[in-house]
C-alpha cells in the first residue's frame, strides 16, 4: 500500500493476552482505534504472570553473549544448570540452536545491546503513562542487589555491566560488604561475602499488573474473548482471524503477539526462529523481611518481594511451551539458592509455575509488520518481555496507526 494512499485504521484485533498484546491494545486505543482482544486461555497465562517483574534496564545483557555459549555448552551434561537442553531429534531446536551459536559474537551481542537501547531507556515512562492513565496496579522503586561469595565471582557482573555501559546502557551501582549489605538483604547467609546494588531500577507483582491491564482495557471499550486461532491473513481491505472453530473476526489490522507460540501463526512469514526458552518460578514464605529483589547471577536466580513472601525464578529450559513443570527442576532451583541465604522456608513453597518466554537468536524482538501493513507481529523479548513489553505497545500502536516507524523499532524487523 504506497503511503499517500493510506487507510487510517479504525479497527484491530490483538492476539495475544499478555503484557506486550494488552500494552498495544491500551495503546491503539489511545489513537482512537476500536480493538478486540483474543486470547486461547486468558489474560496473563503465559510468561506473563510468574516472572519476576523487574523493570530493570541495568540488567539488559542480552542471551547471544559469548560467554553464554560456554555456559551453554558446559550446561548440556548437567542436569542441575541453570539452562536446560533436552538431548532430543527436534529439528526446530537444532535450528534456533545453530541460529543462536551464529550470532554468539561480541559484534552481534553489540548490536543487540544497541537495538534495545531505546526500550530500555523508555520502558519506564511507558508504564507511568499506562498508570496515570488507569492501569489501577503499582510499581514499586527499588535497587537489585546482587550476592556473591567472593569479589572474584563479583568482578564478572561488574565487568558484563561495563560491557553493556560501553555499548550505551549506563548503570549506577554501589559494592556492600559486611554490616552493610547484611542491612540491605536481611536473608543473606554466612556464605555472602559480596553485594553489588545496581540502583534505579523497578518491580511488579506481574500477574496483578496484567490483569489491571486487562480490566483497562476492557473499560476502556475493548471486547475481550477467549479465542483459540488457527490462521491470520490479509483480506481484502483488512485482516481475518480465523478460530479453530467458528466464523471468522475481521478487522482493519491484526496484531500477532502470543509469545513463545509465535511461529504457529506467522510462519508462513517469520524465518527468524523463536524458541520457548521456560522459566520457573516458586514461593516460599521467609523470617527475615526482603527490602527489594535480589539477584544471584551465579546460578542464575532472581528473587522477588511478592505479598509478603519472597518469589524465586530461574532456569533456561528449551522445551516445547506446554511441557508440565519438572519437580526436579524446582529441587534444583532450592538447591542452588538455598546457599546464599538463611531464614527461608524452603520446604514450605507453593505457587509453582513454568512459563514459556519466546527467545529470538540474536537477541533482538520481532516488531513490525508482515503482511500488507494489516498484519503486525511482537514478540521475541526472551526474558525482557515484561520490562519491554508497555513500550513495545506504544511505539508499535504510533507506527500502526500513523504509518511512520520509531527508530528504536528499526532493528526488529520481524521479516529480517
Amino acid at each position: 500500500m504506497a503511503e499517500h494512499n493510506r487507510v487510517r485504521p479504525r479497527s484491530a484485533i490483538v492476539v495475544g493476552a499478555g503484557i506486550v498484546g494488552l500494552s498495544t491494545a491500551w495503546f491503539l486505543q489511545e489513537h482512537g482505534v476500536s480493538v478486540t482482544v483474543v486470547d486461547r486461555t486468558g489474560v496473563a497465562a503465559g510468561a506473563s504472570r510468574g516472572n519476576a517483574g523487574w523493570i530493570a534496564p541495568a540488567l539488559s545483557a542480552p542471551l547471544n553473549d559469548p560467554r553464554t555459549l560456554r555456559i551453554v555448552l558446559r550446561s548440556l551434561p548437567n542436569r542441575a544448570a541453570p539452562v536446560r537442553i533436552p538431548l532430543s531429534s527436534d529439528p526446530t531446536l537444532w535450528r534456533f540452536l545453530m541460529r543462536f551459536a551464529i550470532n554468539c559474537r561480541e559484534s552481534s551481542w553489540t548490536r543487540a545491546v544497541q537495538a534495545n537501547l531505546t526500550l530500555n531507556h523508555e520502558c519506564m515512562a511507558a508504564y507511568d503513562v499506562l498508570v496515570s492513565g488507569g492501569v489501577d496496579a503499582s510499581i514499586t522503586e527499588a535497587p537489585i542487589t546482587a550476592l556473591f561469595r567472593s569479589t572474584t565471582e563479583a568482578e564478572r557482573l561488574l565487568d558484563q555491566l561495563k560491557r553493556v555501559g560501553d555499548a550505551g546502557q549506563p548503570s549506577a551501582i554501589t559494592e556492600l560488604t559486611g554490616a552493610a549489605l547484611r542491612e540491605q538483604v536481611p536473608l543473606a547467609s554466612g556464605a555472602v561475602a559480596v553485594g553489588i546494588r545496581i540502583e534505579g531500577q523497578r518491580f511488579v507483582d506481574p500477574g496483578r499488573f496484567v490483569h489491571a491491564l486487562g480490566r483497562a482495557v476492557v473499560e476502556r471499550g475493548a471486547a475481550l474473548e477467549t479465542v483459540d486461532v488457527a490462521d491470520v491473513r490479509s483480506s481484502g481491505h483488512g485482516v481475518a482471524v480465523q478460530p479453530r472453530s467458528g466464523a471468522a473476526l475481521t478487522a482493519d489490522v491484526a496484531v500477532i503477539a502470543t509469545g513463545a507460540w509465535l511461529p504457529e501463526l506467522v510462519g508462513s512469514w517469520v524465518r527468524v526462529p523463536v524458541q520457548a526458552g521456560r522459566g520457573y518460578s516458586f514461593t516460599v514464605p521467609v523470617d527475615r523481611p526482603v527490602l527489594g529483589p535480589i539477584y544471584l547471577p551465579d546460578v542464575r536466580v532472581a528473587c522477588t518481594p511478592f505479598r509478603g513472601k519472597l518469589r524465586v525464578t530461574s532456569v533456561m529450559e528449551l522445551r516445547r511451551p506446554e511441557a508440565p513443570a519438572s519437580a526436579a527442576v524446582v529441587d534444583a532451583i532450592v538447591d542452588a539458592a538455598g546457599l546464599f541465604f538463611e531464614g527461608v522456608r524452603w520446604a514450605d513453597r507453593d505457587e509453582v509455575w513454568v512459563g514459556a518466554r519466546p527467545l529470538s537468536p540474536d537477541g533482538r524482538p520481532l516488531v513490525g509488520p508482515v503482511a500488507d501493513n494489516r498484519v503486525f507481529v511482537a514478540g521475541g523479548h526472551g526474558m525482557w518481555g515484561m520490562k519491554q513489553g508497555p513500550v513495545t505497545g506504544r511505539l508499535l500502536a504510533e507506527q500502526i496507526v500513523t504509518g511512520q516507524q520509531h527508530a528504536g523499532l528499526r532493528d526488529f524487523d520481524p521479516l529480517r
